[in-house]
């Protein structure tokens, strides 16, 4: 497993190396468009954590509305795509955007409203995550990707995804008894619109799976991580925003895409399951406290319970 960056610092300075500008100082704007999830699994909630962990401010959307736990997703709600527009058109008239991220916004229309915002904004990259859709029902399932492929496919500067979502997407009629490589997802992609590929999840041997990122033309980088034993809920919804982020700071896409996947082994590293579901990942995982101050912790006394120093919250009970 990498250590690197070291786990107790915030993983990249989005400051830049000119300390003097002021202006530089600022947290880019990384718009995130996506769906409110009540578990904060991942979605628009997972979006805003990562990208301020990694030095940005969220310019969040909210395209709908998960009904969903740390196990499963059980119904998405979208908002109407006249609502997500008139969210993102008034605050870009306001701020300067740096990248976008559309994760899952929940019909064609809204695929339709952020195409439109993606197309007057051209000069904004746009990295898109394609979640693994099985929970839905198949004919929306449909609908969605036909919609994904030909309306925002073409805008998207970086596609991520995990191996098998975008296997079953991009080549469905696979017929070889070779299994496709990432390359080939990447030239399928391009015919699409898509210059550059983030594949993930990719099985590798000894217990370790492979994330490649790569062009129709060529692979720019692999990275190797020990698999985890543990299921997460989102991981994919953590790498895209953080390489989102670190695009929007103006980072090279290679350098973007190995510190997103450097951080989010970290994430996933300190992951915990505050349910009875998946794993989550730590998206703060710099800023828990070391081994060393829970061990300076027990030479302190302890703390009398009876004491009423300070604020106690009241019971949270009716009197009648």
């Amino acid at each position: 497993m990498t250590t690197d960056p070291s786990p107790k610092s915030p993983p990249p300075s989005q400051a830049g190396s000119d300390a003097d500008a002021e202006a530089d100082t600022s947290p880019i704007c990384v718009m995130a468009f996506n769906a409110s999830d009540p578990s904060g699994a991942g979605g628009l909630t997972g979006d805003i954590a990562t990208i301020a962990s990694v030095g940005g401010h969220a310019v969040a959307i909210v395209t709908g509305a998960y009904v969903r736990d740390t196990a499963q997703v059980f119904d998405h709600y979208p908002l109407d795509d006249e609502a997500v527009a008139e969210q993102a058109r008034t605050v870009l008239e306001d701020l300067t955007v740096q990248a976008i991220k559309v994760g899952f916004v929940g019909s064609p229309e809204n695929l339709a409203a952020i195409a439109s915002i993606a197309s007057d904004y051209d000069d904004v990259p746009v990295i898109a995550y394609m979640p693994d859709l099985s929970w839905w029902q198949d004919d929306l399932i449909d609908q969605y990707l036909d919609a994904f492929q030909e309306l925002l496919l073409p805008l998207t500067s970086v596609l991520v995804g995990n191996y098998s979502t975008l296997c079953r997407w991009l080549l469905p009629d696979w017929s070889s008894d070779r299994k496709p490589s990432a390359r080939d997802l990447a030239m399928t992609a391009s015919e699409l619109g898509v210059p550059y590929l983030l594949v993930t999840g990719i099985p590798a041997p000894d217990q370790h799976v492979e994330n490649v990122l790569t062009s129709a033309q060529s692979v720019l980088g692999t990275t190797r991580f020990e698999l985890f034993e543990a299921t997460f809920a989102g991981a994919g919804d953590t790498l895209s925003a953080a390489l989102t982020a670190l695009v929007a700071s103006g980072n090279d896409l290679g350098e973007a895409a190995s510190e997103a996947l450097t951080y989010l082994d970290h994430c996933l590293d300190a992951g915990f399951r505050p349910g009875m579901g998946q794993f989550l990942p730590d998206r703060m995982f710099w800023a828990q406290p070391d081994d060393d101050d829970d061990e300076d912790s027990d030479d302190e006394p302890p703390v009398d319970p009876t004491a009423t120093d300070g604020f106690v919250m009241p019971p949270h009970d009716t009197q009648h």
